[in-house]
């Protein structure tokens, strides 16, 4: 197999030749690093990469190809969303041939029936120990010399880019949970219709004060959550209505952003499936899956919030929960496809929310 010429120009002028598996074409965006062993198609299919050119550290990719488009309960059952996200993937070394019980195809002609260039050849790690020195930086895969414009991510809305664009309801269970839908990755809705939910999928920007409701989740997604400035204001009026809440990634932030607090960037993110992190007041670790590049400043957590958890490589906020009201969150995926399911007890946590919360009625 003969494959041609392209390259990786970081934003520092760092420029790395390999050779292209994907399609065949030029783009820009955000340059990160993810660490995990296994999952490439699920991450390759998660909103929160959206502008994102995905640097995967694990030497071999494309071994086991990628799965079929079965579905279950309207949603892909082996995939985060119904398309890739990524704008392009980087990696080590491709491996064309593949070999899984569950392929379909490879990962190559997956990327170009979606139009998503790939590189390959280069050295990752080079690239990773770069953009831990200095922290995430732009970058453009180059092919046959037509370089595009630099372009960021995250000066744009890019959850109003991955959001569901109308109301979709999955399930028939006695609980009804309002799913605000900031870049959702299937697997959430997954473990919230196992716990007997009905769920409620609703854009990012919905008018919730207008929805009946036994619990409301706020989803993952994509860029600065600042940006939601819509979604911030609605769930800052959903506080006043002490129905439980459960925020996930994004969902954090949102949460923070709501409360009060106030959000940064990360030098480069935390993106891999092996983060640990500490349950505040206990002496309880978890090994959690993250994909995100924005933290909540715990220092300005307002009065009646505190820390949930905390990331032990950087202290970094991994949650928060609220002292009296049934509203948390984490930073991480507890839903993580791919793995660890260290967490998924924190689902039960927030049915059990809701049942305190019903019986109350």
């Amino acid at each position: 197999m003969e494959f041609r010429a392209i390259k990786l120009i970081l934003e520092d002028g760092s420029t790395f030749h390999g050779k292209s598996f994907g399609y065949e074409g030029s783009i820009a965006g955000e340059v990160v690093f993810n660490t995990a062993m296994t999952g490439y198609p699920e991450s390759l299919t998660d909103p929160s990469y959206k502008g994102q050119i995905l640097v995967l550290t694990y030497p071999i990719v494309g071994n086991y190809g990628v799965p079929r488009e079965d579905s279950e309960n309207d949603l892909y059952k082996f995939f985060e969303s119904d398309q890739l996200h990524i704008s392009a993937l980087v990696i080590s070394d491709y491996s064309a041939e593949y070999s899984h019980w569950n392929a379909e195809q490879s990962l190559g002609d997956w990327l170009k029936e979606h139009k998503i260039p790939g590189i390959f050849d280069v050295d990752t790690r080079r690239i990773t120990k770069l953009l831990r020195e200095k922290g995430s930086m732009l970058g453009k895969l180059v092919f046959e010399e037509i370089e595009p414009p630099s372009y960021d991510p995250n000066l744009d809305n890019l959850v109003a880019e991955v959001s569901v664009g109308e109301k979709k309801v999955y399930g028939k269970g006695k609980h009804r949970i309002l799913l605000l839908d900031c870049g959702v990755k299937y697997n959430i809705i997954r473990y919230l219709l196992e716990r007997d939910t009905t769920v409620i999928r609703v854009p990012w920007n919905h008018d919730i004060s207008k929805e009946e409701y036994d619990g409301l989740f706020i989803s993952n997604g994509p860029g600065d959550p600042k940006q939601c400035d819509i979604t911030i204001e609605s769930l800052a009026k959903a506080y006043d209505r002490e129905i439980p809440i459960f925020g996930i990634c994004l969902g954090n932030q949102l949460m923070a952003l709501a409360a009060g607090a106030d959000t940064y960037k990360l030098k480069y993110g935390h993106r891999s499936h092996n983060q640990p992190v500490l349950e505040v007041g206990t002496d309880k670790a978890y090994i959690t899956s993250q994909n995100h590049g924005f933290a909540i400043n715990n220092d300005t957590l307002p009065n009646g919030w505190e820390p949930l958890f905390i990331n032990l490589n950087d202290d970094t906020n991994e949650g928060m929960k609220h002292l009296s009201k049934p509203f948390f969150s984490t930073q991480f995926h507890p839903e993580a496809s791919g793995g660890p399911t260290d967490t998924a007890f924190l689902f039960d946590v927030f049915i059990a929310y809701i049942e305190k919360s019903k019986d109350k009625k």
